[in-house]
């Protein structure tokens, strides 16, 4: 039987466990696939302790396997699917989990997996680059305005300032003082965070700052909107959509679909995006990549990969 890696309730760590499982059956507008790489985002740990995802509903069925994008090789697909078939290399969000031997992807948010492009690499776009490319296009700003990034060191945030490089914007990212290097590397200005950011902030933006892509929340999130003037420019990936409403700003609103996947695809291909890979682990390992996540240590991507 195929292995994959569950909770099998809500709590912590001590709810996982690496187990023999059914192979999934695609339903209707799903594929099967061959997981080759899994992506691991803090999305994962925080649905182990009973987060929702926005609209999400309905109860969990336990074990429940973890993980938010995958990719692989299409082994079976679900009534209606068109554009696919047995055999293609694919990458996407994941139906029901992706630390697995087996996953099941919908159609509709899977796209083919360019050659050139490893299943490592490809398994990293579906969440962060995708809610970053989102983000920047929700901002909607003119090339050459000024975006601050919260939480620019971490995966999603990595995505962001390079995907509004790409754009034409200048990109002002706050990050702890040991990801200084790293974020100045991306093309960002670097803010240091901790107590009296947004100050520094202001200092590194004399003139303001047109956008805010915010992926911390809470008190970050509030000074943060006290640099802008339009607060419709004010995103974030970060906090709920109430938190953001609050403030005059909107939570991301994901578009989750191939075209996206597509995009950021090509945006690699063309070197506008470096995932940053910082740590693989066998599929065996998994809780150990999870941990590297959930423990605040990742600097970029972390992936799973599944030995076939």
């Amino acid at each position: 039987m195929p292995k994959a890696y569950v909770f099998t309730r809500y709590g912590g760590p001590e709810t996982e466990a690496l187990v023999e499982v059914d192979r999934p059956v695609p339903g209707p507008g799903q594929v099967l696939v061959a997981v080759r790489a899994a992506g691991v985002n803090p999305v994962d740990w925080k649905l182990r302790t009973g987060f929702r995802r926005p609209g999400e509903s309905g109860d969990r069925v336990f074990p429940a396997v973890l993980g938010s994008e995958a990719s692989g090789v299409v082994e079976e697909l679900g009534d209606g699917v068109e554009g696919f078939a047995i055999g293609d290399e694919v990458f996407g969000n994941t139906a029901a989990g992706g630390y697995a031997e087996y996953a099941l992807l919908p159609a509709a948010v899977t796209a083919h997996k360019p050659a050139e492009l490893s299943f490592t690499v490809a398994a990293t776009l579906p969440v962060a680059a995708a809610t970053a490319y989102d983000g920047i296009r929700q901002l909607d700003l003119p090339s050459g305005a000024t975006v601050l990034v919260t939480g620019a060191g971490g995966g999603v945030g990595v995505a962001v300032v390079q995907i509004a490089r790409a754009f034409g914007l200048r990109v002002v990212g706050v990050a702890g003082e040991s990801k200084k290097d790293f974020v100045e590397s991306l093309g960002a200005v670097h803010v240091p965070s901790g107590p009296g950011w947004a100050e520094r902030a202001r200092a590194a933006a004399p003139d303001g700052v047109d956008g805010v892509y915010d992926l911390v929340g809470g008190e970050v999130l509030s000074e943060a909107a006290q640099l802008l003037t339009d607060r419709p420019k004010l995103v974030t990936a970060g906090a709920p959509p109430e938190e953001a409403e609050r403030l005059g700003g909107t939570r991301v609103a994901r578009a989750r679909n191939a075209a996206v996947l597509d995009a950021v695809a090509h945006l690699v291909l063309n070197g506008d995006l470096t995932p940053h890979i910082t740590g693989t682990f066998p599929l065996d390992r998994a809780g150990e990549a999870l941990r590297t996540v959930e423990d605040g240590h990742a600097r970029g991507k972390v992936v799973i990969e599944v030995a076939r």
